[in-house]
């Protein structure tokens, strides 16, 4: 039986050809993002502006989009609930206005419809989430994603060299920007889900720019007389079905929840969709041009006679 190969074995693409207008298009997008989110903001769900926090225990199977479906109907704000324990479900309101008395009287309506359609259901606790909590877990967020972003940079400067670093910082930069400003754009909110699918955005952009930064560091040291934009070329193309064929298994297991799985972790699911999507291409047009504009050569790392590694400097 012969095998599929989603990217033929004498695959020779160009794709240095295209790297001027990959940045100018890069450079749009990204500048649009960050300027749109700064502007528009972004839709920051309960985890980040307060609310309340209902926990309710089942007597009998609930269906989720039922029991959300009935809560929208109160017009309280975007429900969130959320299953814990065997028969549990977590319920998120957003912080209503008007402060106490109106969050009080968000509760006593959520209560009152739940007694009067679930028999045997119990309130197990009622929680608010104050703005005080929130702006702590928005700091702690923002500092999750740019320790990240900024260790797995130090780590592939020691690991390959301060070159690849600075490639890989701006990708993830670029990544994660492009990210927040979909967000910024659809409205969808942003919560401690979002934040999780940033993170692991963060992780496989990196993941995929390893693979190819540690090809082109091989070819660097086997073909030192090929000049840079081929070796560029031929390392994208080595592991170019590595790149396909990861990227489209996931997309599709992430297609797959968007379409069918839980409300609850759609802003997940289309937050790592469109994370891979866009990594997958800035690991090519990003990460790689970089080298190019960052002076890498054949010759860059060469060791000299001292034993130590010849740099050049950045053109």
């Amino acid at each position: 039986m012969k095998l599929l190969k989603l990217v033929p074995e004498n695959t020779n693409i160009d794709f240095m050809r295209w790297r001027n207008v990959a940045l100018v298009l890069s450079i749009i997008a990204t500048t649009a993002s960050i300027f749109y989110t700064v502007y528009q903001g972004l839709n920051l769900g309960v985890d980040f502006v307060g609310g309340q926090m209902i926990r309710v225990s089942f007597a009998q199977p609930v269906d989720a989009g039922q029991l959300r479906s009935r809560i929208d109907g109160l017009h309280l704000g975007e429900a969130n609930p959320q299953p814990f324990g065997t028969q549990g479900y977590e319920i998120r309101l957003p912080k209503p206005p008007g402060g106490v008395a109106a969050a009080n009287a968000a509760t006593e309506q959520v209560e009152h419809m739940i007694t009067s359609n679930y028999p045997g259901a119990k309130i197990e606790s009622v929680d608010s989430v104050s703005g005080k909590v929130s702006e702590r877990l928005a700091e702690d967020g923002a500092k999750a994603i740019a320790l990240a972003m900024l260790g797995i940079a130090i780590y592939i400067w020691f690991r390959f060299e301060w070159q690849f670093g600075v490639g890989a910082l701006v990708t993830v930069a670029h990544d994660v920007s492009m990210t927040l400003g979909f967000f910024a754009f659809t409205r969808l909110p942003v919560d401690l889900n979002v934040v999780a699918a940033i993170l692991t955005i963060v992780s496989y952009s990196l993941n995929d720019t390893v693979v190819i930064y540690d090809r082109i560091r091989e070819n660097l040291r086997k073909y030192r007389k090929m000049s840079i934009l081929p070796l560029l070329n031929l390392s994208l193309n080595e592991t170019l079905a590595r790149t396909v064929v990861t990227s489209l298994t996931v997309l599709i297991a992430l297609g797959v929840l968007m379409l069918i799985g839980p409300r609850v972790i759609f802003g997940l699911a289309i937050a790592i969709f469109l994370g891979v999507f866009i990594g997958t291409y800035s690991s090519i047009y990003i990460s790689t041009p970089v080298l190019v504009w960052l002076g890498v050569t054949p010759q860059s790392f060469v060791k000299n006679q001292g034993g130590e590694e010849s740099e050049t400097q950045p053109a």
